[in-house]
């Protein structure tokens, strides 16, 4: 008994979804900086307004994961959060532009980033469930084709409305372009049409059909997915010791040394682990285990060995993206096209340039989706990723060496691959690692190595930037080129069952 192989219609409806999540996700990425500096924020305080978001989606993915794979109703296991969260989505994106203050704007980026946590998580499990390991390749780039496609219309979308449409581009000090708002609107119904088409034209196998399916591919293949044994009570003190403490010794080195604000954030993200880890220790001694919060942190103590180095690679790439997704608009606006001030024209003309070359990179990581199984056929899942991120490296690395702003787009070619593989070749490897019966508790948990580096983005590069480079944004670009060169090499550790 196996998985059947599904046709090239069956795997685009189900991957089709990812169109319209990317939508909201590209717009979010592309404009929110853009919306808290015209809100006042200084470019020097942004990161820290990102914090909220990536917090979120540390605590909904595993969370949603670990429920999600223990769901199994009319509309299947995974599709009732991809409809909830498709709905809560739009949503989101309708308030987010209309804020009238910088907290309605921060909050609003929270709901979105949560709701987008909600319907994101679950789709990774999705394809895992659903196609055979040889398969999953194809699946996952499915799914970076639509996100490119999504996220080309989506960053473009402002520069499109300006420069076809005569939509305008600028406002009065403290409010939203009109260009920005009416984007929102068009993304947030393009969601919501794209994910509820995925909902209703596919089918998922049940629970117990999914358990036949792994017994036989152990069987047939002599393998199986490896976790590490239970963890021990001692396990669940060192968490609460190393989290405790650390944070407590984070945050005394930030306030003697009158380091950054930021950087508490860190310390009691540290202190949350610390208390997570007595709260596993109390409920563990008493026997009180069969709860959801116990079997997601046991889940964390036993990641099988290949989704720890995928960890590492993950770490570092969505630095990264996040240096990138963070600071290109400031960076361009500076560098480019010489402006600092938020409200004025040569400003949103680079803004409106950033959109534009992000959807560059969405639109090539589309391309890509379609070549990378190619390439992967011809090396390895491994040594594809690897080539990929060190493309994306030289595509960062070129803001700093460019100046023409018309030929910014270069760069954008070797950050669409890197973007392209990032998205499938870890979730195509993690996938024959991972039991299917906890297949959303750890594509969540996986999710960790993707929130991490956010915050640290958010909370460590604005100190640097200051401390190192004069506050000059295109250096946090250079930093993310060094990232992307660092997880190259760390792919390189990762044993992948051959697909």
């Amino acid at each position: 008994m196996a998985r059947q192989r599904l046709n090239f219609l069956q795997i685009w409806n189900m991957c089709f979804g990812f169109f319209g999540i990317q939508i909201g996700f590209g717009l979010q990425n592309a404009n929110t900086s853009r919306i808290f500096q015209t809100l006042g924020v200084d470019v020097s305080d942004l990161a820290i307004l990102w914090i909220a978001a990536p917090a979120t989606g540390l605590l909904v993915q595993p969370i949603i994961g670990h429920l999600s794979d223990k769901t199994w109703g009319r509309l299947g296991r995974r599709r009732p959060y991809f409809f909830w969260g498709a709905i809560l989505t739009t949503l989101a994106l309708f308030v987010m532009p209309n804020s009238p203050t910088l907290w309605v704007a921060a909050g609003a980026l929270w709901l979105m980033d949560a709701s987008i946590n909600i319907t994101m998580e679950p789709f990774r499990a999705f394809v895992g469930d659903n196609l055979p390991d040889e398969q999953r390749a194809t699946g996952y780039a499915m799914q970076s084709f639509f996100i490119g496609l999504g996220a080309v219309l989506a960053s473009a979308l402002p520069w499109m409305l300006t420069n076809w449409f005569h939509v305008a581009n600028t406002a009065p000090a403290g409010q939203i372009p009109d260009a920005v708002r009416i984007a929102f609107y068009a993304g947030g119904a393009g969601l919501l049409l794209s994910v509820m088409w995925t909902v209703f034209t596919t089918k998922e196998y049940s629970p117990g059909e999914l358990d036949a399916f792994e017994t036989a591919e152990r069987a047939e293949a002599s393998w199986n997915p490896h976790e590490e044994p239970e963890p021990s009570v001692n396990a669940y003190i060192g968490l609460a010791a190393l989290g405790l403490l650390g944070g407590a010794a984070l945050a005394l080195i930030v306030w003697s040394a009158r380091l950054e604000k930021e950087l508490y954030v860190l310390a009691g993200l540290l202190a949350v682990f610390g208390v997570m880890g007595i709260v596993g220790v109390r409920l563990k001694r008493r026997g009180k285990t069969r709860n959801g919060f116990s079997e997601v942190l046991e889940d964390f103590f036993r990641m099988p060995k290949t989704m720890r180095q995928l960890a590492v690679v993950q770490f570092f790439s969505w630095f990264g993206l996040f240096a990138m997704w963070i600071y290109t608009t400031p960076a361009v606006a500076a560098v480019h096209f010489h402006a600092a001030d938020a409200t004025s024209k040569a400003y949103n003309e680079g803004a409106d340039w950033v959109g534009v070359l992000f959807a560059v990179y969405n639109g090539v990581a589309a391309l890509a989706a379609l070549l990378i199984p190619l390439m992967v056929q011809a090396t390895s899942r491994r040594v594809s990723h690897a080539v990929c991120l060190v493309l994306g490296a030289l595509g960062l690395l070129s803001f700093l060496l460019i100046r023409e702003p018309g030929m910014l787009w270069i760069g954008m070619i070797g950050v669409g691959f890197a973007w392209s593989s990032i998205l499938s070749a870890p979730y195509s490897i993690l996938a024959g690692a991972l039991p299917a019966r906890k297949m959303g508790v750890y594509m969540g948990i996986f999710n960790f190595f993707i929130v991490i580096p956010q915050l640290l983005a958010a909370t460590v590069l604005g100190l640097l930037l200051k401390s190192f480079f004069g506050g000059g944004a295109i250096w946090a670009l250079v930093l993310g080129a060094a990232s992307f060169a660092i997880a190259a090499a760390a792919t390189f550790g990762v044993e992948d069952r051959p697909a």
